[in-house]
């Protein structure tokens, strides 16, 4: 893709071009790399918190009996972990890519709706604040688990409406940030840059932005009826007045399954960025890709009831949900064998953003395959609500998007900060991550097998060293992802060598013509491309 930039001015402004200092720069922000920086460290304070509830949940299962937190505490630990890692620290970092790079990629000035796009942001601290102050409300946080069952949430004390209410701050975010996206992708693209023309990442968002318009009222619908159960006399949830819990895992559902791969398509997105610049070649099969995420977006809203085998559902129901999850596997098999082919022969190089590329892939085919596992009706009969799931969804959501987040990080870093990363600590928290990743997670497929049923605070002996394992993985893990900050703080501090305008040998794109760091207005004229 070549861009035909006039004169260089036109593309990337003036580096000394006035903008607010101090505190009102970030209160007040409207520049999309400002607001894509607040959503980024607001995602990854979150996934700390989330990640010390997830090791306090793993110190007490070290060993059988009980340590250290009661039944109830736990659980409501159980709960929170959860919700903090999908509505505080996935999707608000995921946001943060898109507000940084889309406008960079398709060379638009900035976001469509840039107040709204401020707005968006803030609301996230807040629902956040209301999340975590749960804990501190008499009978404690949400402990019905993150999918809140009823009759379970009916019956929570205030800190379940605590969460209700932080549910529909966040998910309006969400919203918000989706109208944005959607609208500048479709209105502002440089001339010259046709759909078919856009890169990946920009169309792994465009997919996912409509995914989070159709779900998202969704979450809301569900989450005010249980309000309404609670508080208003009505009985959705309740079957003493006609209601009927097993709706709620309906409703809730047709929003969970398609958040999956709303947390999973914008990682597909980044890794098709850094796969071909590191292999130096063209993304192979760049139209199967874009129609193959269009079809995992569009099956992912009708494959909702396989996590519902167990409720009683009738065999025809069992069947076509078990038949419609497999052929996921169809268009997800595309993209991973698109990847392939695009290393295949490549002259590859192992920097740290495609040494997690690759990571990826790896761990999220193992993901993918017990994903097919769990599809399977009368399999999941057994495995349902046992370690086997937890390791499931944490090998397509850890390994997947978390991985994929890394990987754009040291990708796109050194654009943000006009500085190249230490290459050395990246290959570390890449090497520690995927050893500490695998010692937790790979461990809990065995205890599911076993029959250990999660959720539980304690556990017989048999499942003993398993877990002890799992435990000394976890800490590993957690203290490993320390590194990606005192990484990004060297390059803050102006550590390592000044970063070319294009960073990367193979890079290709709008955001590599303009200078590192990224000035604070870029292509206030757009480059045409040709």
């Amino acid at each position: 893709m070549s861009a035909v930039l006039g004169q260089h001015g036109g593309a990337a402004h003036d580096h000394s071009h006035e903008h607010p200092h101090g505190w009102r720069r970030w209160l007040f922000a409207t520049n999309h790399k400002d607001i894509g920086t607040m959503y980024l460290v607001f995602s990854f304070t979150m996934f700390l918190v989330g990640g010390i509830n997830a090791l306090m949940l793993r110190t007490e299962l070290f060993e059988p009996g009980l340590q250290i937190v009661e039944p109830e505490f736990f659980n409501q630990l159980t709960t929170m972990h959860g919700l903090l890692m999908i509505f505080g620290a996935i999707m608000p970092a995921f946001v943060g890519f898109a507000n940084w790079q889309v406008p960079l990629m398709i060379g638009a000035s900035d976001m469509a709706f840039a107040r709204m796009n401020n707005f968006s942001f803030w609301l996230l601290p807040v629902g956040a604040l209301l999340l975590i102050s749960s804990y501190f409300v008499p009978g404690g946080a949400n402990a019905a688990g993150w999918t809140m069952y009823a009759p379970l949430s009916v019956q929570m004390g205030p800190g379940m409406d605590l969460a209700i209410f932080a549910i529909h701050i966040l998910g309006a975010s969400s919203i918000m940030g989706a109208i944005n996206i959607i609208t500048t992708i479709l209105n502002m693209r440089a001339p010259g840059m046709t759909l078919m023309k856009m890169p990946m990442f920009c169309w792994s968002w465009l997919i996912t932005a409509y995914l989070l318009l159709v779900v998202m009222p969704v979450l809301a619908g569900a989450v005010t009826m249980v309000l309404f159960d609670r508080h208003f006399g009505t009985s959705f949830f309740n079957a003493a007045g006609g209601g009927d819990p097993v709706m709620f895992q309906h409703v809730f559902w047709f929003f969970g399954h398609p958040e999956v791969y709303i947390m999973i398509l914008p990682a597909f997105g980044i890794v098709s960025e850094v796969i071909p610049t590191f292999a130096r070649k063209k993304l192979f099969g760049y139209a199967s890709m874009v129609y193959a995420m269009a079809a995992i977006a569009i099956l992912s809203c009708i494959v909702w009831a396989h996590h519902m085998f167990t409720t009683g559902m009738p065999v025809t129901g069992q069947l076509f949900f078990m038949y419609a999850t497999m052929l996921i596997a169809v268009p997800t098999g595309v993209k991973v064998f698109n990847w392939t082919a695009t290393m295949w022969r490549g002259s590859m190089t192992f920097e740290t953003p495609m040494l997690w590329a690759v990571g990826f892939i790896f761990v999220f085919v193992i993901g993918g395959f017990t994903g097919v596992i769990v599809a399977v009706a009368p399999l999941d009969l057994q495995l349902h609500d046992t370690y086997y799931v937890v390791a499931h969804f944490h090998y397509v959501l850890v390994a997947g998007s978390l991985f994929a987040m890394f990987a754009g990080a040291y990708y796109w870093l050194p654009k943000w900060t006009g500085r190249m990363y230490d290459e050395k600590l990246g290959k570390w928290h890449f090497w520690l991550s995927m050893l500490f990743f695998n010692l937790t997670f790979f461990p809990m497929h065995f205890l599911g097998l076993a029959g250990m049923p999660r959720r539980y605070a304690d556990y017989p002996m048999q499942f003993a060293d398993f877990n002890a394992i799992i435990t000394v993985g976890a800490f590993g893990f957690g203290i490993s992802q320390l590194i990606l900050p005192w990484v990004v703080i060297k390059c803050l501090r102006g550590q390592g060598e000044k970063a070319t305008d294009r960073v990367w040998e193979g890079s290709h794109g709008l955001e590599w013509t303009v200078p590192s760091p990224a000035p604070f207005h870029t292509f206030e004229t757009p480059p045409v491309l040709k």
